[in-house]
């Protein structure tokens, strides 16, 4: 069902979130059975691929790999599974309480239902982690977040046509802000703890 349910979403996501808002799921069937799984999928494929894999790096004639130490790697996963969940609850309550500045109808699970589904590329994205010089086209792919952000407005928050556009941006701005600090904050963890490898 899981797979179903993000094969929908990335495929036909107008249908799929009339089903999502109609499928009475709460708070805690979203999160414990879409998010929770699918927020392993980068930090996993992220820590396999700091630690066995590694960077690339070249400084003039030395050339060599750069690794993270498996036990550094981990706490990096654990964070940035935990900073994922985090972040995805903060952006259903901003977009819950955007709603009433852009017509819409406040519904804190559907809000978060949004935020969640919303966010199945990015999720999906997070294989391509254990190549770490791939992030530039896990960072496209998840662009396409926002698409499905502005599909779902519509449904899930019952927001006006013309009102979209600016509710979309708002809520973008904010959540950049957030994802800009919870990055910062995994990737510190990284950069304290890199080991070169000739």
């Amino acid at each position: 069902m899981l797979f179903t349910r993000v094969k929908d979403v990335l495929f036909n996501p107008k249908n799929t979130w009339i089903k999502i808002k109609e499928d009475g799921a709460g708070f805690g069937r979203v999160l414990t059975g879409y998010a929770v799984p699918l927020a392993a999928i980068p930090a996993i494929f992220g820590m396999l691929g700091y630690t066995l894999v590694g960077q690339r790096y070249a400084l003039g004639p030395v050339v060599g790999v750069i690794r993270v130490p498996f036990i550094y790697a981990l706490i990096w996963a654990i964070v940035t599974y935990i900073l994922i969940l985090v972040a995805l609850y903060i952006e259903g309550i901003v977009i819950n309480a955007l709603a009433p500045s852009f017509s819409s109808k406040q519904n804190a699970v559907n809000a978060f239902k949004l935020a969640v589904y919303a966010y199945t590329p990015a999720f999906v994205a997070g294989i391509l982690n254990i190549f770490p010089r791939l992030g530039i086209l896990v960072f496209l792919i998840s662009l396409y977040s926002v698409y499905l952000l502005y599909l779902g407005l519509p449904v899930m928050m019952e927001t006006p046509k013309e009102k979209v556009i600016v509710y979309l941006i708002v809520t973008l701005i904010v959540m950049i802000i957030i994802y800009l600090v919870f990055g910062a904050i995994a990737g510190a963890i990284l950069a304290a703890n890199w080991r070169p490898i000739l």
